[in-house]
């Protein structure tokens, strides 16, 4: 079971492991220790955050989006390194996306525009659709002051 929207192309750092659950089920994750066990990375160091977001681009390296050397300079990660100077551009892909229902129902109606402008211009409509996996929330209470006929 791999979260991942993107299928795994490659695998270049060996980080790619797997796990079993206890319901029997088997589940792909990333090992960053193996980043650190290279000498690439101190995660003692590493801010969460950042951990996040190189398990998140090693996850995808050997892709489209992402190739060894951004995984190498996010491994070696500083603060002195990080902010608007470092010419770092960092992808993120998340395994899925959750959107509530404030601004997951403009985006649906937004992708329906969409597909309606890609048909009426004699295109495959069902051509637009995210790149993620996504999930709409819908949370609305219904409350009953009155009930039944008289």
């Amino acid at each position: 079971m791999d979260p991942s929207p993107v299928p795994v192309v490659s695998d270049p750092f060996g980080a790619r492991a797997t796990l079993s659950t206890a319901f029997g089920e088997t589940v792909t994750y990333y090992n960053l220790q193996v980043l650190q066990d290279q000498g690439l990375a101190d995660l003692d160091t590493l801010p969460y955050t950042i951990r996040v977001f190189l398990e998140n681009v090693l996850r995808h390296a050997g892709g489209e989006f992402v190739d060894d050397a951004l995984v190498r300079q996010l491994a070696a990660w500083t603060p002195k390194k990080a902010g608007a100077s470092s010419g770092m551009e960092l992808p993120f892909l998340p395994g899925r996306v959750i959107l509530q229902d404030f601004t997951g129902v403009p985006a649906v109606v937004d992708l329906a525009a969409m597909r309606d402008a890609v048909k009426r211009l004699g295109g495959d409509p069902s051509l637009i659709n995210p790149e993620v996996p996504c999930d709409l929330v819908i949370d609305h209470s219904v409350q009953v002051d009155v009930f039944g006929t008289d």
